[in-house]
């Protein structure tokens, strides 16, 4: 989820492909570590709840979900924190709930970035209303250095820094969100 509080005019694609971050290949072979790691932590837990964060964790929840090697089943939720387009309000309201039973279940919400925290620090707080036997958190990116709000993640793929980032269900103005790589875009300064 793209939440830098830039204005999308100031925006422009430094190339027609954005150019890349993390490669296609760095990114299979982390997401395996990650269902690995994952795998190996609930392995005595049962079935376990992974939770993606719509729009944007739709790709990284499908390879990751594929690779683990525990009982699983899939819930999504929605929320947004833009008021147009692509500027971050700095709020964040629920779009889409959960529609399974969690309660007592474990549950790992799987996200696609992390920067400021907001976003995950209230997926947390709506999560726990439903009476989960735990819940960790697993994203595919992560800006440490844009944190705001403190909340803990369990499993990460990758730290970036302060970067507008796309590909691997990561999108621009609903762009780029197919790109088999992480791809960066250079604000016109």
């Amino acid at each position: 989820m793209l939440s830098d509080t830039r204005s999308p005019r100031a925006i422009k694609l430094t190339e027609a492909t954005p150019p890349v971050l993390i490669s296609a290949d760095k990114i299979q072979k982390r997401v395996r570590e990650l269902a690995e790691q994952i795998s190996a932590d609930y392995s005595d837990k049962g079935d376990i709840v992974l939770i993606g964060v719509l729009k944007g964790a739709f790709i990284f929840l499908a390879d990751l979900s594929r690779l683990l090697t525990i009982p699983r089943t899939i819930e999504f939720i929605a929320v947004s924190s833009y008021e147009n387009g692509n500027i971050a309000s700095g709020a964040v309201r629920l779009v889409m709930d959960v529609r399974g039973n969690i309660e007592g279940r474990h549950v790992l919400i799987v996200e696609d970035i992390v920067d400021t925290g907001h976003t995950l620090s209230y997926l947390i707080g709506i999560l726990k209303s439903h009476g989960p036997a735990s819940i960790r958190t697993c994203a595919l990116l992560h800006k440490a250095e844009r944190a705001e709000v403190d909340v803990k993640c369990d499993y990460v793929g990758f730290g970036i820094g302060d970067e507008w980032v796309v590909g691997y269900g990561l999108d621009y103005a609903e762009q780029n969100r197919t790109l088999p790589y992480i791809g960066h875009i250079v604000p016109d300064e």
